[in-house]
């Protein structure tokens, strides 16, 4: 077959570059032209010499960008010998699965295997890499953990040959205890295989490339080649609904008194009345056509998926509306998936983040979120889902605000959720995403990598356990002495021990920590119940769930009765019913950035009425800036509000976390109350002391003031640090005191401004 250049890209130097077999492979795909971002990224990944960062809207082609290069490389190289070629690394095993298919189709005439190792891949075809390495190896950051402390000699052999590393989805591991994880290991494969191998990251657009860059490559970023689609310039149609709260029908006593007498109560008896409200404009809207609905919680993704069926159900047509969430289980799942895959029937999928990046699903007609979104970046992979290429992408926004009475606090008559989800158009709309998350000591996992290191290697030396992990990357902020700290920790806490000659060894609890199933993953996963029904497994809920027999749940986007409760076994038996409410699944939302915070003052300066808003949202925002008015909170940022007083910093949420802790300090009681800090039993003047106080005595040591909060224990071995060690960890973690001390310095000049 001819192998010249797509219709339209004539002029491709970077076509031309490429291998006949890949050139023949993109001819078939029956491509015009190669997208800008695949064209940029010809040049240095055929070099094989530089780590890249591929940036790019979702379902943009950032694989094909990696990959055809790549194989034209490895042909140009020839495939022959033992040992894996190419390892891809990814946040999802179901995005695995799905570019396993894509790459087999691309690498197969090639004569270049595929392979994936996860949790659910049969053990018969993992021993068939360790027998025969080569090829492309998709892998989860868990699963490579996994081969080095099972196969740890092994790991110079399986990747003796390994020329390139792409970690797909990078923006997912910036900034959390897995990417520290991931930058850990391959740090720790390159010692291994005593050679630096090129990395090539894979992401939707990020906030700060250089921070990207510095996270693929510690302190080698200025050398890494940055690679951003300018393709992503999409139009988009928006639309955002505002609603007013309203109780349900019934309480939550009066439900339960009709539970208890035998009689069934209705989700619709017990939701908010907005909720039926909002469900009835997603069905008429979406239904017949292909859609996501986000929610921000897997408890709204139950309740709007059970409303949806029903409403499918009274107008006698079949179920268009299904849940997608990480507690179901991974067939009800990838049954949701298949069915966007397969298009031959309508559906819409309410889901939370897990369908936000990963698989490829195709174009979806629109994109629906309830409540203001999560994040701006967030906002941003959920709107690549939406709109082929050249179509705008269209999204539905949804926010309910409580009713303002006169016993109303000024924080929640300031309409804040409607307002951050304005400010976050704005912001998306003017190209900012939020940055990664730095700082982080991730002290939990140097815990981990610490047994992974001894497992690998069966013993080592502290000074070689510090060369190999504490050097450029997750753990470059812990010096000597700290990490001397975290071995004597380890120590006490029976994870590790030490022979005569110094080495370090597995203690009798690090022997059982490091043989558990669970010690791959670097977060913590809760304890949980397993559901299922008539032997089939419908996915899980979190422990703490009360779960008592007869008692009805909505799970899987269908209603249930409690057959049975096993506590040892910690399995929950289900038979269909007709009755059900949606179980609280626990979970934190992420942290509100500062520039959406200042982005959300700005709204509120402003009197443009944005064009996108509906009669309600309008009026809503025309409540809340006038609300603002009256309370003059940006003037006056300490108010009184009865008994207590109200702080307005206008920052992020880790900056209020800072001045919460450091008011408590002083023996304050405060409360987090969405925009401001609720400070209990003081007038304003009082405040204000405080305050004076705080920064008259200068910014203080994040671990000094963290060493005041009681409870700091937030990731998995957080159990294993002790003093200073935690207080470390959570500082680095939780806290912002340069920021939180000038935002403090900004309100007391304020208040003396205002008299």
């Amino acid at each position: 077959m001819a192998t010249s250049p797509p219709s339209g890209s004539n002029r491709s130097t970077a076509f031309e570059r490429l291998h006949p077999s890949v050139q023949r492979w993109v001819w078939e795909q029956n491509w015009r032209e190669l997208r800008d971002a695949q064209e940029a990224a010809v040049e240095p990944i055929l070099a094989g010499e530089t780590d890249v960062i591929i940036a790019a809207a979702t379902a943009s082609g950032k694989t094909e960008a990696a990959f055809l290069p790549i194989c034209s490389r490895l042909l140009d190289a020839g495939t022959e010998g033992a040992g894996v070629q190419v390892l891809y690394i990814s946040p999802l095993k179901a995005l695995i699965n799905d570019q396993y298919g894509r790459l087999d189709a691309l690498c197969e005439r090639m004569e270049l295997p595929v392979h994936r190792w996860h949790g659910d891949v049969p053990g018969s075809r993992k021993g068939k890499v360790l027998r025969e390495p080569g090829g492309v190896l998709l892998i989860t950051p868990e699963s490579l953990e996994a081969l080095f402390v099972t196969h740890g000699s092994r790991i110079p052999t399986l990747f003796s040959r390994l020329s390139y590393v792409v970690v797909d989805e990078l923006h997912s591991f910036i900034g959390v205890e897995r990417g520290a994880q991931l930058q850990s290991l391959l740090h720790r494969l390159e010692l291994a295989l005593r050679r630096r191998t090129p990395r090539i990251g894979l992401s939707a657009t990020l906030g700060d490339m250089s921070a990207a860059a510095e996270f693929l490559r510690p302190e080698c970023a200025d050398e890494v080649r940055l690679i951003t689609s300018s393709d992503d310039g999409q139009e988009l149609k928006l639309l955002l609904r505002g609603y007013v709260s309203a109780p349900p029908r019934l309480t939550d006593r009066a439900a339960a008194a009709l539970e208890k007498a035998g009689k069934r109560v209705e989700m619709e008896d017990v939701v908010e009345e907005e909720k039926l409200t909002i469900s009835e404009h997603l069905y008429d809207a979406l239904h017949g056509t292909d859609n996501l609905i986000f929610a921000n919680s897997r408890k709204q993704v139950e309740t709007y998926a059970d409303l949806l069926s029903r409403m499918c159900a009274r107008r006698r047509v079949p179920n268009e509306f299904w849940p997608h969430h990480g507690s179901l289980s991974k067939e009800l799942r990838e049954h949701v998936e298949m069915r966007l895959k397969d298009r031959s029937l309508p559906i819409n999928a309410v889901c939370t983040s897990t369908l936000e990046m990963g698989i490829d699903i195709g174009s979806v007609a629109s994109i629906a979120q309830v409540g203001a979104p999560i994040s701006v970046s967030s906002l941003r992979q959920r709107l690549g889902r939406s709109g082929r290429r050249g179509e705008a992408a269209v999204l539905r926004m949804y926010i309910a605000e409580e009713e303002v009475t006169p016993q109303t606090p000024p924080s929640d008559a300031l309409r804040a959720e409607l307002v951050q989800g304005i400010a976050m158009v704005r912001l998306l709309l003017g190209r900012w995403y939020e940055p990664p998350v730095a700082g982080d000591m991730h002290l939990s996992t140097l815990v981990q990598q610490v047994l992974s290191l001894i497992a690998q290697h069966g013993g080592v030396a502290a000074g070689e356990a510090y060369g190999a992990l504490c050097g450029p990357g997750a753990f470059g902020g812990v010096d000597r002495a700290g990490f001397a700290s975290l071995l004597r920790a380890m120590g006490g806490a029976d994870l590790l021990m030490q022979a005569p000659d110094g080495t370090l060894l597995l203690g009798t609890m690090g022997e059982r920590v490091v043989n558990h199933y669970s010690f791959y993953a670097a977060f913590a996963t809760p304890e949980e119940y397993r559901l299922t029904s008539e032997g089939r497994n419908l996915g899980t809920l979190p422990i703490e769930y009360p779960l008592i027999e007869g008692a009805y749940l909505i799970f899987a986007g269908r209603r249930w009765r409690i057959l049975s409760v096993d506590e040892t076994q910690r399995v929950v038996d289900l038979a269909r019913a007709a009755g059900g409410r949606a179980p609280r699944f626990g979970g934190t939302q992420a942290p509100v950035h500062d520039r959406v915070r200042r982005e959300m003052l700005a709204v509120y300066r402003n009197d443009t009425i944005p064009a996108y808003l509906d009669a309600t949202a309008r009026a809503l925002l025309e409540e809340a800036r006038d609300n603002f008015t009256r309370f003059n909170v940006e003037e006056r940022p300490v108010l009184s509000w009865g008994a207590d007083s109200m702080l307005f910093l206008w920052a992020g949420d880790t900056v209020m976390n800072t001045v919460a802790v450091a008011l408590a300090a002083r023996g304050v009681e405060v409360g987090m109350d969405g925009l401001a800090i609720s400070v209990h039993g003081h007038s304003v003047p009082q405040v204000c002391r405080h305050l004076e106080m705080l920064v008259r005595g200068g910014v203080p040591d994040g671990a000094w003031l963290a060493a005041t909060v009681a409870n700091k224990m937030t990731e998995k071995y957080d159990w294993v640090l002790k003093g200073r060690l935690l207080d470390a960890a959570y500082a680095a973690r939780s806290l912002d005191p340069q920021n939180a001390w000038w935002a403090l310095r900004r309100v007391l000049e304020r208040m003396e401004a205002a008299g």
